[in-house]
């Protein structure tokens, strides 16, 4: 008997949007997605760069927790500090299996009555299940509230002046990593300055029947550039952000993927993953996540090309591409800790010849998030 067809992929509220507007749509994270609209990848990159660009990002899920026990239940199912948090923050943080590696990473957003989480669409259903298994005896109540949930991401140095007038809420205020509440276009959102861009900008959460309202305010002439999967993949590589699927997965640790300011050891709460990275901090990482450009001309690394040093195979091409700003082909993988340093020099095979690679430091494109918090709020995803 054949194994059943895989379910059809979802639309969000934008679809006909996107496809009004010449999107090549593509499946991703169990959805039809925009990757580009007709002006290409590097327009809309050097748009979020240079002034502003738009995101359908409705494909994310999000979680909402509720009840006395709230913060302390979050506490046991994320790694990092959720009590570090006052109402009106959020935090980059992950979801990790007993082995300290990966099931996601997620933001933490913590409001006076409830924390939601976001995670990635392709790991809704597994996120889901990984935090309900966890409830045992908590007092709380859980929401998988992604079908009910829009999201805009409003990214570029132009964003606070595009989103200013179309709200009462100060967004100027907003520091980085915090959110607020309050009215867009007519549409109730919470006003967050996050983003997976590098890029100063805003995420705008509204309930899904107000999306479309939003984007007509937010797109177009004028306003902010309609942009798809492309450039946010693009933009936030030369950010060094890493991805989950590629750079981050369920065989990497946050310790592995430099990412060892998410995980708060001595928090006061035993959540999974804690004694594992225990040991690995003890013992020692032995592999670390790090960006590299190629040194010949026309060659480019791309996702799932072997990397050699010294002759032998020790990862593969993570993520990888030419990109817009950056000019060059970039990408990222694991190397043993005593070359995962700048300077270092490793091989791709790339299409069966072995071509030369050097580590850079990341990010390849300084971040121009706007940092008005301290140092323990000001980190970038």
């Amino acid at each position: 008997m054949a194994d059943p067809a895989p379910p059809a992929p979802k639309r969000t509220p934008l679809y006909d949007i996107h496809v009004s507007l010449g999107a090549k749509m593509v499946p991703f994270g169990g959805y039809q997605m925009p990757v580009t609209y007709p002006r290409g990848i590097a327009a809309e990159h050097r748009a979020v760069r240079e002034a502003v660009g738009l995101f359908d990002v409705s494909h994310m899920g999000e979680f909402e927790v509720t009840g006395p026990d709230r913060n302390a239940f979050v506490q046991r199912v994320t790694c990092n500090d959720v009590g570090a948090l006052r109402s009106g923050q959020a935090q980059y943080s992950a979801i990790l299996t007993e082995q300290g590696t990966f099931v996601d990473d997620c933001v933490i957003y913590r409001f006076e009555d409830r924390v939601m989480m976001v995670v990635n669409a392709a790991n809704i259903a597994r996120d889901w299940t990984r935090v309900v298994d966890q409830k045992r005896g908590a007092n709380v109540r859980l929401r998988d509230v992604s079908d009910e949930t829009g999201l805009l991401a409003l990214q570029g140095p132009k964003a606070e002046a595009l989103l200013a007038p179309l709200t009462p809420v100060g967004v100027a205020a907003i520091p980085y990593y915090h959110f607020a509440e309050g009215k867009v276009a007519g549409a109730q959102c919470f006003i967050s300055r996050t983003g997976y861009t590098g890029e100063d900008g805003f995420e705008l959460y509204c309930r899904a029947r107000d999306l479309e309202q939003l984007w007509h305010a937010l797109a177009g002439a004028g306003r902010a550039e309609p942009c798809g999967l492309g450039a946010r993949d693009t933009l936030r590589l030369e950010a060094g952000y890493p991805l989950y699927g590629n750079d981050i997965d369920d065989s990497v640790t946050p310790l592995e993927a430099g990412l060892a300011w998410i995980v708060k050891f001595d928090k006061g709460a035993d959540f999974t993953g804690l004694a594992a990275l225990k040991r690995q901090k003890l013992e020692g990482v032995r592999r670390r996540l790090v960006g590299f450009k190629m040194t010949e001309p026309r060659v480019v690394a791309r996702h799932g090309y072997g990397v050699y040093l010294d002759g032998a195979s020790v990862d593969q091409v993570r993520s990888g591409t030419v990109t817009p700003t950056a000019n060059c082909a970039i990408g990222m993988t694991y190397l043993p800790v005593a070359h995962a340093k700048p300077g270092a020099r490793f091989e791709v095979d790339v299409r069966g010849k072995r071509a030369p690679a050097e580590v850079v430091r990341l990010p390849f494109v300084p971040h121009r998030t706007r940092r008005t918090v301290g140092p323990s709020d000001s980190r970038t995803v």
